[in-house]
């Protein structure tokens, strides 16, 4: 590997840990957890998947959308109760990947992913609004006119300094140079240590303090479930991201086992779950991390920031940190899919702006679910539009219906209504070369209109009927030519 690509990935990594810190640390309070949790838990999972996950570039860490979900869990039954649930879903996800149901992630329609995209973008903006807070209170007068101008100049660093040189990620840059100014000139702004210490030992080996019954497999189920179902939703759609940006290929099913593989190791080492950070994954691949070292950078960073060099990371004012995510927001935001909304169909711009709404107000994985709902009841109502038939004039006293279209639960109302038992010959003939059956409901449509004949005292032929719709035919035990 060319030492250009070796430096490219660790100042990657580098950048990324920086960005990784405040989300770990406020998703873990978030939780009700220590910080520490969240810093092992990113610690653990982002070195473990960038080692062995599908997908080189992607960041995965202790993410926001897995700790809303477990907040009742820790209220209600304490820490040792979560641990166990990551233990638990860890193993969901690995299972998941070792099924080979990663390739399920191709169902998501695009116009679902560009909602998902753009919603995401607008919850990592939303949540830095939080660092303009003293507690409750919006910062005013001077602190608050402080904090806006080191974000902006956060985010002019960031916009301005590829134009004049690529040495260095301008996030890198941009967070020390603002950093190194509010220090030398003692300019008043909140920092990481105000929001939280991190200063720690290394993580040690230690299974849950919990009864290991039934009972307790019944109260951490349903939560590890869920997070399984969060965490491989978001990883699968990050994938997805992140092969675009880098005209790559990742493996889906590699990347679940790796992450499951992950959250087992963090929650047996006292850390919190996670899955792919969609924030953090495009601070790394925008400051160039293409490879694997650039996730395991971020990863083992953070652990010497907990070790060693939380005097120094404890200074870094959280107004540079918010303006690299405000940048992140705006690259991350699907800003093509507006220009569009006019020009593709209605449905899809419902889709999309369903999903980018979901995701704002309430989580990932209802979006993501309504989504594909929302795109595969409108695909079933147009294929069902599309069945027709042609009845071409036979030379004998017989009829022809050459039908064409999908038969599926959607369409046979519309398949019976093309037929007239009362009114037609003696004989008819359905042909099946441009028609397919896809489910029960094509076989029972078929068998209805079996016995419609019947009762009228006369005979439906079925022929040229595919390989594929025979067998479905011949397990259903429905007779055909």
């Amino acid at each position: 590997m060319k030492f250009s690509r070796l430096r490219a990935d660790v100042l990657a990594g580098l950048t990324t840990s920086f960005a990784l810190l405040p989300e770990c640390i406020a998703f873990a309070l978030v939780a009700h957890l220590t910080p520490l949790m969240g810093l092992y838990g990113a610690f653990i999972i982002c070195t473990l998947t960038a080692l062995f996950g599908g997908r080189p570039g992607m960041v995965s860490g202790a993410a926001g959308s897995m700790a809303v979900v477990i907040v009742a869990l820790v209220v209600q039954h304490g820490v040792q109760y979560l641990l166990a649930t990551v233990l638990l879903s860890g193993l969901i996800m690995l299972a998941f990947g070792v099924l080979k149901l990663g390739k399920l992630v191709r169902m998501v329609p695009h116009p679902v992913m560009l909602g998902f995209v753009n919603g995401l973008a607008i919850v990592i903006a939303m949540a830095q609004l939080d660092h303009f807070k003293n507690g409750d209170t919006w910062l005013s007068g001077m602190a608050l006119y402080v904090m806006i101008g080191l974000v902006a100049l956060t985010m002019a660093i960031v916009y301005l300094l590829p134009r004049l040189t690529r040495a260095a990620p301008p996030a890198l840059v941009a967070i020390l140079s603002v950093g190194l100014a509010v220090y030398f000139l003692g300019l008043p702004t909140r920092t990481l240590g105000d929001m939280a210490h991190i200063a720690g030992s290394l993580p040690t080996f230690a299974l849950p303090d919990i009864p290991w019954s039934l009972e307790t497999l019944g109260i951490i189920a349903p939560y590890a479930v869920i997070m399984a179902v969060v965490g491989l939703l978001e990883t699968l759609l990050t994938l997805n991201l992140t092969d675009e940006i880098t005209e790559s290929r990742g493996y889906p099913d590699r990347e679940c086992v790796a992450l499951g593989a992950a959250n087992m190791v963090s929650g047996a080492f006292g850390g919190m779950g996670g899955c792919a950070m969609i924030g953090q994954t495009v601070v790394n691949l925008s400051s160039g991390g293409r490879g694997r070292l650039s996730g395991v950078t971020a990863g083992v960073m953070i652990l010497l920031f907990v070790l060693f060099l939380s005097p120094f990371i404890e200074r870094i004012p959280l107004a540079a940190l918010v303006g690299v995510m405000f940048v992140v927001s705006q690259q991350t935001f699907a800003w093509a899919s507006l220009r569009v909304l006019n020009k593709v169909p209605l449905n899809d711009v419902l889709v999309i702006i369903s999903v980018t709404v979901i995701t704002v107000f309430t989580d990932l994985a209802v979006a993501v679910m309504c989504g594909v709902i929302i795109a595969a009841l409108n695909f079933a109502w147009q294929q069902s539009r599309q069945l027709y038939a042609q009845t071409p004039v036979q030379s004998d006293d017989s009829k022809l219906y050459r039908v064409h279209g999908t038969l599926f639960f959607a369409s046979t109302t519309a398949f019976l209504k093309l037929f007239d038992p009362a009114d037609d010959p003696a004989t008819v003939t359905l042909d099946c070369s441009h028609l397919s059956f896809v489910d029960y409901s094509a076989i029972a449509a078929l068998d209805t209109l079996r016995e419609r004949y019947s009762k009228a005292g006369k005979h439906l032929r079925v022929v040229h009927v595919s390989e594929r719709c025979k067998k479905l035919l011949k397990r259903a035990r429905v007779p055909h030519a």
